[in-house]
């Protein structure tokens, strides 16, 4: 095998990336853009000892479940990886993608998978990153493959008020928007009537489910805000249950977001969060609220927080891709409070912590798959742990 040559494939499933998954002598090769179940003609493109990666040429056999995506820029875009596929059949990937990281992990599947899937699965994203054009005052997304900025007028899984700012001319002289002049890329945000972006209004409050919230596009904030209101939901049921007479901790808690729905069910807070510029709308979010605010990186925090957290009755913590740093999770597999809320946007990392945790005082009452991102292969998910030496709550 070697790259340029031609093969004929079947394609077995879908990968964490997004690529279909097919074999050839035994060895895995990688075909973006192909579905499960289909056969194609694909050439390689990349070739290693254990694996290939290969374009698609043709598809001889179809899959049953792939269909036409409504995005002019898809296939170019570097964007979503799965606007090829029927929606059930992204939902049904994902499920599988989740599972399988837990049983690579530890060997030992996870509970049952509860899924809550979006009810839009198009024009849905409240919060989308810009690559700027700066000779032609323009901007785009990565291309696919080439990391070149391609122009786009038009984006199907924005929010319409996203989609609306893309349709129009600018102007360089416009007040309301400009292009960052420090920056390669800017953060835009709308939901209702409200459009916030790094060139212009940076922060402003939405409203979710029955408060307003102070939000600012230069930090972290979900980009679904629809979900964001069920996975918030799901949390309350979960805060409801734990002890409320002792404090809760949000870990890796921007603005606060969750800290502000979850704050009338215990006597005081503790956040923690390393951007500053977060913490700052967290302090306005939660004015008026015993709050405690640790402005530190997770990497201090086991040295610092331990007996804080340990005391609390409820714990939601948030980390980025990478999981939790490693010594936090030691800890907490040792002094955790009774209940821990990990919410994951890595599966991969997620089946990592969940072993520390549950190797500890841990066990996984629950893991609920969220779908934020249709049409991408990114996966939300809320595992829910609590002591072993506890009856269920």
């Amino acid at each position: 095998m070697a790259t340029g040559d031609i093969y004929s494939l079947y394609l077995e499933e879908i990968t964490p990336t997004g690529d279909a998954l097919g074999r050839f002598e035994g060895k895995t090769i990688f075909v973006k853009g192909g579905a499960p179940d289909e056969t194609v003609n694909c050439r390689i493109t990349e070739e290693r000892k254990t694996w290939s990666k290969a374009e698609l040429l043709e598809i001889t056999k179809p899959s049953p479940v792939r269909t036409d995506s409504v995005c002019k820029y898809y296939g170019k875009c570097g964007g979503c990886n799965l606007a090829h596929i029927n929606y059930d059949a992204q939902l049904a990937v994902k499920r599988k993608i989740l599972k399988d990281s837990f049983l690579k992990t530890s060997g030992q599947p996870p509970p049952e998978i509860i899924t809550i899937d979006c009810n839009l699965p198009w024009e849905y994203r409240n919060r989308i990153q810009f690559h700027c054009l700066r000779n032609n005052y323009s901007f785009g997304f990565k291309e696919q493959g080439s990391g070149e900025i391609i122009h786009v007028s038009d984006c199907p899984v924005a929010v319409h008020g996203i989609r609306e700012f893309l349709s129009k001319p600018k102007n360089p002289r416009e007040k309301s928007f400009s292009i960052p002049p420090e920056k390669d890329r800017f953060t835009v945000f709308s939901k209702d009537d409200v459009f916030l972006n790094e060139g212009g209004q940076k922060r402003g409050k939405i409203k979710l489910l029955d408060r307003e919230i102070l939000v600012d596009t230069e930090v972290f904030f979900q980009s679904n805000c629809f979900m964001l209101e069920k996975f918030i939901l799901e949390l309350k049921k979960e805060a409801c249950k734990a002890d409320q007479s002792l404090p809760m901790a949000d870990l890796y808690g921007g603005v606060g977001t969750f800290a502000l729905f979850l704050c009338d069910f215990f006597p005081g807070i503790i956040l923690a969060e390393e951007n500053k510029t977060a913490v700052s709308a967290a302090r306005e979010n939660l004015r008026g609220k015993d709050a405690e605010f640790f402005t530190l990186k997770d990497t201090d925090w086991q040295k610092i927080l331990t007996h804080k957290i340990s005391r609390c009755g409820f714990a939601v913590a948030d980390p980025p891709r990478a999981g939790l740093a490693q010594k936090l999770a030691v800890s907490l597999a040792q002094t955790g409070p009774p209940v821990l809320a990990y919410v994951s946007c890595d599966p991969a990392s997620l089946a990592r912590d969940s072993k520390i945790l549950t190797d500890g005082i841990y066990k996984l009452k629950k893991l609920d798959f969220f779908d934020f991102y249709p049409q991408t292969s990114h996966i939300e998910s809320l595992a829910v742990f609590e002591l072993k030496s506890t009856t269920p709550l």
